[in-house]
């Protein structure tokens, strides 16, 4: 029998993200999944060090590089119309629950449930918030990337991103999001030269 899961995941390369918006710099949901992941593991370490966290840092960065798997077989819906309204919201998860039920049916039976626990989300935990900020502030990064280079169809999405950031550090009591935002975020507005 053949497994076709590994190919599939190969296509997130060809699901490009911000379908609605002039891009001068393209990103896929294969790029922005690494990012969100190694944002993810960062935001789960200082969490752990610095203020008490009990996290594995290890474990969400693997759940977050599956975090848009499902947009594979869905496509990417912008923000705007995928949480337009509660139905709407509603709808588009159950579609993406069958999306991810899809890809889950292309491993061997015996790797199912351990694929499973990463395709699948539990808002209730520390480990989907921590990926929830992550996505976050990676869409923000893609913001003040394209701002750099003088594109200002994202300068309102820039500011509404990060007034959700806000609302999460605040409302969530997330004071990890608070000090990558602070500490590592600043990086993402300097040339090659300044970084070094």
């Amino acid at each position: 029998m053949k497994y076709n899961f590994y190919a599939m995941l190969g296509r997130m390369k060809y699901i490009n993200r911000w379908g609605l918006m002039r891009n001068s710099i393209s990103e896929n949901i294969q790029e922005h999944s690494l990012q969100v992941a190694v944002i993810a593991h960062a935001l789960a370490l200082i969490k752990n060090k610095f203020f008490d966290g009990k996290v594995d840092a290890d474990h969400i960065a693997v759940k977050a590089i599956f975090h848009d798997a499902s947009e594979i077989l869905i496509g990417d819906l912008p923000t705007p119309v995928k949480y337009y309204n509660p139905e709407i919201k509603n709808a588009y998860k159950n579609v993406e629950d069958v999306s991810r039920d899809k890809l889950i049916s292309l491993l061997p039976a015996d790797l199912q449930d351990e694929y499973r626990d990463l395709i699948y989300e539990d808002e209730q935990t520390d480990e989907y918030r921590i990926i929830k900020a992550a996505d976050r502030i990676s869409a923000l990064i893609k913001c003040i990337e394209e701002e750099k280079v003088g594109n200002s169809e994202f300068r309102k999405a820039s500011q509404s991103i990060r007034d959700s950031i806000e609302e999460v550090v605040e409302s969530k009591k997330m004071p990890e999001v608070q000090y990558f935002m602070d500490n590592c975020l600043p990086g993402f507005s300097l040339t090659l030269d300044e970084l070094n």
